[in-house]
């Protein structure tokens, strides 16, 4: 039996790195072994492979590991440079609006709802989307009752909603997080004042449904005026935001039904309603969306075709092949523990007989 610890001592110790090639430093290393330690690469057992390749690819991707150390370091460090920056930049904009707002005349409802319609599709929404929608909400209750108040929260909602998702991607991950933060707000609320529950929730979610629409629409009339030198952009998530627009429906009804399952009886009860008379809307909803995938198949027919192109390309690559070897390599094993195991059960049953 071979001491382990040893056999990567002497590995170490004689590895030749002035050889040219992996291939030919990794063969010399398989005839040292032979000759050094009396094993054929053929008889090596599991143990020893590990022993020797673990050996090779700590002398050999050493410099490589490093150096991805350090970039990975770097790229940290960016990262909290980006996040000081972008906080910093937001804060600066929350001032000039402040200072903005300070020049016009209080009484001047009319000007300061300018203003802040400008700010609203200014600031990056995304931070502080929960406290926005909260602060909605208590505002609206807080009105005098003459104002329609389940019209006036649906459409701050919605404009929250609407300004939170235009600008980004319609991606699966990024809408649920928008549409789960606002109605989460809502929520928190509602429970907090369970006799207002409905009056609270069935705005809210019907100002998401309305904001989500406006977004994919937005998207759709985008795409018919999108330049040619663009789509590249967006050809990278085809697949994923075809996917996703095709199913907004199922999306929306998820959110809704998650928050309700994590909620008190009486909310959850508020929403299930709600849910039940929505469902004309997310028809229409969904209509829409998959009006938008269609448009965006056909706008994106050329390119896709292009990309399948570079896709075969790619089936031909270092790695695909890799991938390829070693799937028919794991075959070899699972054969390989299968005759194992069927020659074992034939020896305990040669034993009994005998």
């Amino acid at each position: 039996m071979v001491e382990i610890e040893k056999l990567q001592r002497d590995i170490k110790l004689s590895y030749n790195r002035e050889l040219k090639s992996i291939e030919e430093r990794v063969k010399e290393t398989a005839l040292h072994v032979n000759k050094e330690w009396g094993i054929n690469p053929n008889d090596l057992s599991i143990s020893e492979i590990k022993a020797i390749t673990s050996t090779i690819l700590e002398l050999e991707t050493k410099q490589l590991h490093d150096e991805l150390e350090r970039l990975v370091a770097q790229k940290e460090k960016i990262e909290r440079e980006i996040e000081r920056k972008s906080q910093l930049l937001q804060n600066t904009k929350y001032k000039i609006f402040d200072a903005m707002e300070a020049v016009l005349d209080k009484s001047d409802e009319a000007a300061l709802a300018k203003l802040h319609q400008v700010k609203l599709q200014t600031i990056d929404l995304f931070d502080i989307l929960g406290e926005m929608v909260e602060s909605t909400i208590v505002a609206a209750l807080e009105k005098e009752s003459d104002i329609d108040i389940d019209e006036m929260l649906k459409e701050a909602i919605k404009e929250l909603t609407y300004e939170a998702i235009k600008e980004g991607s319609l991606s699966t991950i990024r809408v649920r997080k928008i549409l789960s933060t606002i109605l989460q707000s809502a929520v928190d609320i509602a429970e907090a004042t369970p006799t207002k529950a409905k009056e609270i929730l069935s705005p809210t979610i019907k100002g998401l449904r309305a904001g989500l629409y406006m977004a994919i629409e937005r998207f759709k009339q985008r795409l018919a005026f999108m330049p040619d030198e663009a789509k590249p952009i967006l050809i990278e998530d085809y697949d994923t935001i075809i996917e996703d627009l095709n199913q907004t429906d199922v999306l929306f009804l998820q959110v809704i039904k998650t928050k309700a399952e994590e909620s008190s009886e009486p909310v959850k009860k508020a929403m299930e309603e709600i849910d039940k008379e929505m469902q004309f809307d997310l028809q229409e909803l969904l209509r829409l969306s998959k009006e938008t995938a269609d448009i965006m198949r056909a706008k994106f027919s050329k390119i896709a075709k292009s990309a399948l192109k570079k896709g075969s390309e790619v089936l031909h690559s270092d790695a695909a092949k890799e991938a390829k070897r070693m799937g028919i390599q794991i075959i070899g094993v699972a054969k390989n523990t299968l005759n194992s195991a069927i020659k074992t059960a034939k020896d305990a049953i040669e034993k009994k007989k005998n």
